[in-house]
């Protein structure tokens, strides 16, 4: 798992009961003929594009959820900012592997309204990398188990090994806590779900040493611009 497309390849045959993985599984309701194809290219292009701009830093939730990662193929990125993602890591071409309307995350929105405030490519990951769902109910969240995560951390460690960032961004104590053993600087964040966006903004401009604008504002834009239908 040395480079992107080898990393990649072999996320796609990892298989998990009550898990979606985006990068080989089909989703009948959602996805185009090769919605999987797709995912797993814009994956491959996120990680090229991030090895070659010397990207310093990834931010790193917990899990894959079902309204965005599961649908592009990319972390904490939803269809509505499949763009956003593209022209910060240097135009490249990410596409929709999806049919239907675009649907927009929560997370994701508060997420990349602060990444075009620091304006500098980051890359995007997961503790657990795949989309865990309950059972017989595919689109709905759950926090992955221990079990989980021990047969997806080899995916982590050679994703750092193959980023080589100088600082780790956890978003959300969960995530925190599962990279305490990380030799590499972590700073954990606030995860902007359930009521934690304004502290997961200010978190971030702290790291960055951005201006501390009114987290009131910043949520109000978002709102207006990108989370009309969201609920997740």
């Amino acid at each position: 798992m040395k480079t992107p497309r080898t990393f990649a390849n072999s996320l796609a045959s990892t298989t998990l009961k009550s898990v979606f993985n985006p990068y080989s599984d089909y989703c009948a309701l959602h996805d185009r003929d090769d919605g999987a194809r797709v995912r797993k290219r814009n994956l491959v292009r996120c990680l090229e594009a991030a090895i070659e701009a010397q990207v310093d830093t990834i931010w790193i939730a917990r899990d894959l959820g079902y309204r965005g990662g599961r649908r592009t193929g990319v972390p904490l990125t939803d269809e509505v900012h499949l763009t956003s993602a593209s022209a910060l890591l240097g135009g490249i071409s990410l596409d929709r592997a999806t049919r239907g309307p675009v649907v927009a995350e929560r997370t994701a929105a508060v997420v990349w309204r602060v990444l075009s405030q620091v304006g500098a490519p980051v890359v995007l990951w997961n503790i657990f990398p795949l989309h865990p769902h309950e059972p017989d109910a595919p689109m709905s969240n759950r926090c992955h188990t221990r079990a989980e995560r021990d047969a997806t951390w080899p995916f982590l460690t050679a994703l750092i090994e193959m980023i080589a960032p100088r600082r780790i961004v956890a978003i959300g104590r969960d995530a925190g806590l599962a990279l305490s053993g990380i030799d590499i600087p972590v700073m954990t964040v606030r995860h902007p779900s359930y009521g934690g966006q304004a502290e997961f903004i200010a978190g971030v401009q702290s790291i960055y040493g951005l201006h501390n604008e009114d987290a009131a504002l910043q949520l109000s834009f978002l709102t207006a611009q990108t989370l009309s239908g969201a609920t997740a």
